[in-house]
């Protein structure tokens, strides 16, 4: 299972699955991390946490802990 927090910067994934429970998966799905939708990585901090992307025209910060709940290929 390949998750967000594997995919390297400067590629571009898409969403397969959302992992978690209650509100965690309802927060990333209010952020607009929701099924078929493409995540393109921008960057990521010097020590790996956070994580910049760009998902449906915007960017976006997420945690690592945040991104090992999305399931992408």
């Amino acid at each position: 299972m390949k998750t967000l927090r594997d995919v390297k910067v400067g590629e571009t994934a898409t969403v397969v699955k959302l992992h978690g429970e209650g509100a965690t998966k309802r927060r990333i799905m209010d952020m607009g991390i929701t099924k078929n939708t493409d995540v393109f990585v921008r960057k990521v901090a010097p020590l790996g946490d956070p994580i910049e992307i760009n998902v449906r025209n915007y960017e976006l910060s997420i945690r690592k802990a945040d991104a090992e709940m999305v399931e992408v290929q």
